[in-house]
């Protein structure tokens, strides 16, 4: 396997950094990735497994992107704002609110799901607006 990757042309360009990532332990590399999923909001997971059933890698991508589900990650200094921002989005009451705004502190909550695109971006905007961090999964 080690010949197959020596085999392989890298652009001059690249050339630094595909040594450095060389270098890397396996573990080193696995953090890596993490930081560029969360820094560039992509997944290294491939499309593929995110379809049902059989298709092109096309219609993969058209099926992963139709819906997302809203994840509150950070609740940041303004939880009361969080909180009525929740309780818009969700229409639950003010106790399930809290509930959830609480839970989030430690453990990402699950806002809505299987939101079209412009709602979830919607929906991220507001809760941005108040200081709290949304990913859209």
């Amino acid at each position: 396997m080690a010949e197959e990757q020596n085999e392989v042309e890298v652009p001059k360009k690249f050339e630094k950094l595909v040594e450095e990532i060389e270098k890397m332990s396996v573990l080193d590399l696995a953090e890596l990735v993490k930081i560029l999923e969360k820094k560039f909001g992509v997944s290294s997971a491939p499309a593929m497994m995110a379809m049902p059933s059989g298709g092109g890698a096309g219609a993969a991508a058209v099926e992963e992107k139709a819906s997302f589900n809203v994840v509150l990650t950070v609740v940041g200094d303004k939880k009361i704002d969080v909180i009525k921002t929740l309780r818009d989005i969700t229409q639950l009451g003010l106790k399930e609110s809290k509930d959830m705004v609480d839970a989030a502190v430690t453990t990402p909550q699950t806002v809505k799901e299987n939101v079209k695109k412009e709602e979830a971006e919607e929906i991220k905007k507001k809760f941005v607006a108040v200081g709290a961090t949304i990913e859209l999964k």
